[in-house]
């Protein structure tokens, strides 16, 4: 939303920075200088959030839970806008190419991180060089779930069975997170499942119930809804603690494989060359709105964990992860080809 200011005012900030600058030294100063001299306010028009997913998503939902709270309490006009595709490369791309100037975000997760290895020189962007972190937000871990009618009840139970018969696993898509955290199983127990890729978690699941798949490694907030109505079963949670709504469901430590741990985190991401000034005041205010209660409770009921993180707190989460996943990747020989 433009920020308006009188005519008298401006024109007053206008006289006195070019009696500072002087008409020789005009050529020396930013535009993004001049302009905060000037008493120019930033955003002075609509904000362009991009998510790289479909709308609907988990994504998409935590992007506009963000911009309507920026909307509410800052008077920002953040537009959301699904760019999906391309395995999230399609908007991440966009969004690297797109002008430093503060106008436009980018909504990150963790199928950003293995990105980086998955499709190393051809993602048409570099995730750490092109963007810069603005903001981290909230994490979700996954779920790993079978049908109710399964024979399989525990963590132990799934290692055991599929130690003598082939099990076949759905995912929302070869590379995601759900698939990551299958492979990172496969690697810490020695197992090997049929993988079954599809275009998204929701069919996957359908499935599930179906009796078509024996597990999924799946996005909590996806699956959560059908263990509530007892057509699946939880048997453990990825997450380093057990959620408010399923507190009989154990951690993935609790059942015995500590390594199994997985947060699919989103935060905000804005082209590289953005100004030090914008990236901090936008990075300020959205760990402003993500850390009042009503927002950590609206982010708890959608499946999510409130993980408020500046953007220099941000940046050390995400080298920390890329370097993570890569050996997870490396390790389990995930590919995408």
């Amino acid at each position: 939303m433009t920020i308006e200011r009188s005519d008298g005012g401006w024109d007053a900030s206008r006289r006195r920075v070019l009696g500072m600058l002087g008409a020789g030294g005009l050529c020396a100063v930013s535009p993004w200088t001049f302009a905060a001299q000037a008493g120019g306010a930033w955003p002075e028009r609509p904000i362009n959030y991009v998510v790289p997913f479909p709308p609907g998503g988990l994504t998409d939902v935590a992007a506009r839970q963000v911009g309507k709270a920026l909307s509410d309490a800052e008077k920002w006009n953040v537009v959301v806008e699904n760019r999906p595709g391309g395995s999230a490369n399609i908007g991440a791309s966009h969004v690297a190419r797109a002008a430093g100037d503060g106008y436009t975000w980018l909504a990150i997760t963790l199928t950003h991180v293995a990105n980086v290895t998955l499709f190393e020189g051809k993602t048409g962007y570099d995730l750490m060089k092109d963007l810069t972190p603005i903001a981290g937000l909230a994490s979700c871990g996954m779920m790993v779930v079978v049908n109710a009618k399964s024979d399989i009840k525990t963590l132990d139970d799934l290692t055991r069975v599929a130690k003598t018969r082939n099990l076949s696993a759905g995912s929302s898509g070869s590379g995601t997170p759900p698939h990551l955290a299958l492979a990172l199983y496969e690697s810490l127990t020695g197992v090997s499942m049929t993988h079954a890729p599809y275009k998204g978690g929701a069919p996957s699941l359908v499935d599930l119930m179906g009796g078509h798949l024996d597990v999924i490694f799946s996005n909590y907030p996806e699956s959560l809804p059908h263990v509530k109505s007892g057509a699946l079963r939880a048997l453990a949670v990825t997450a380093k603690a057990r959620t408010p709504d399923l507190p009989d469901v154990p951690t993935v430590a609790e059942a015995g494989m500590p390594g199994l741990i997985v947060d699919n985190f989103t935060g905000v991401l804005a082209p590289a060359n953005t100004p030090p000034q914008i990236v901090q005041q936008a990075g300020k205010a959205i760990v402003e709105q993500m850390s009042r209660p009503e927002m950590k409770q609206a982010m708890v009921q959608l499946g999510f964990s409130p993980q408020p993180r500046g953007p220099a707190e941000f940046r050390t989460y995400l080298d920390s992860e890329v370097v993570r996943w890569r050996k997870i990747i490396q390790d389990a020989k995930i590919s995408v080809g």
